[in-house]
């Protein structure tokens, strides 16, 4: 199977001392949904960041798609949703749209497609002309999510997408991103809720900046004799304390 990112014993330190990530090697393959499991404060936002170049790295390196992180060759195929939304509030959402598909070099006829076809992934066409500002939480989370969806990237890196989210809307983006790695396209989805675990091709068990398994929740639930990753996750946490 064809290796999408390749992390080769990456260490992370924040503030000088604190050790975020601590010699983590893992290669993520193509084509599939990876999940980032772990608590709040396991180091899995900084994994994310150090993927898509906006982290400095202690020691280690990352390729993504052959090329080194933060590539000037991977602004075009790799998007990243973070938790915040990274919208601008004072524009429309069909302004926010246009506005970074021009960004990463669209034609303005190309602008104009990539957005009516966003909106209708999103389900935000009734909204099209709204301000975001105006906009519930959900909302702006679905603004975000058509922002990394922009030009098909071939890595999506999403961090927390599904928060704050209902349920009906969870379970829609869930299919889309199924329908996206049937496609070819490669997801990492961080997450601390287990039951999204569940939905992933493969999972990395992160805590305390560890990476402390990897496998698909069947291969987990199978090494840890368990049957969920919550159960799983638990008891490999108790065996690393």
């Amino acid at each position: 199977m064809e290796t999408a990112v390749h992390i080769n014993n990456v260490s992370v330190t924040l503030g000088g001392h604190f050790r975020a990530l601590q010699d983590i090697s893992v290669e993520l393959p193509r084509g599939k949904i990876i999940g980032f499991i772990g608590p709040s404060g396991a180091g899995k936002t900084t994994l994310i960041r150090s993927i898509v170049g906006r982290q400095k790295l202690a020691s280690g390196s990352i390729d993504i798609l052959d090329h080194p992180a933060g590539s000037k060759q991977l602004r075009k195929i790799v998007s990243y949703m973070t938790q915040e939304a990274s919208v601008y509030s004072d524009l429309t959402v069909t302004e926010n749209l246009e506005y970074f598909a021009t960004m990463i070099g669209l034609s303005s006829s190309a602008v104009t497609s990539e957005t009516n076809r966003l909106l209708k992934t999103v389900d935000l066409r009734e909204q099209k002309d709204q301000m975001v500002e105006k906009l519930s939480g959900g909302q702006k989370q679905r603004v975000s999510l058509a922002i990394a969806l922009i030009g098909k990237p071939k890595l999506m890196v999403l961090d927390e997408p599904t928060v704050g989210l209902d349920p009906v809307l969870r379970e829609e983006l869930w299919q889309l991103f199924r329908q996206l790695a049937a496609k070819g396209t490669t997801l990492i989805v961080s997450s601390h809720v287990m039951d999204e675990a569940e939905r992933c091709d493969e999972l990395l068990l992160i805590r305390d900046g560890r990476l402390l398994a990897q496998g698909s929740p069947q291969q987990l639930c199978q090494q840890t004799k368990t049957v969920s990753v919550e159960q799983s996750f638990l008891k490999l946490v108790g065996a690393d304390s």
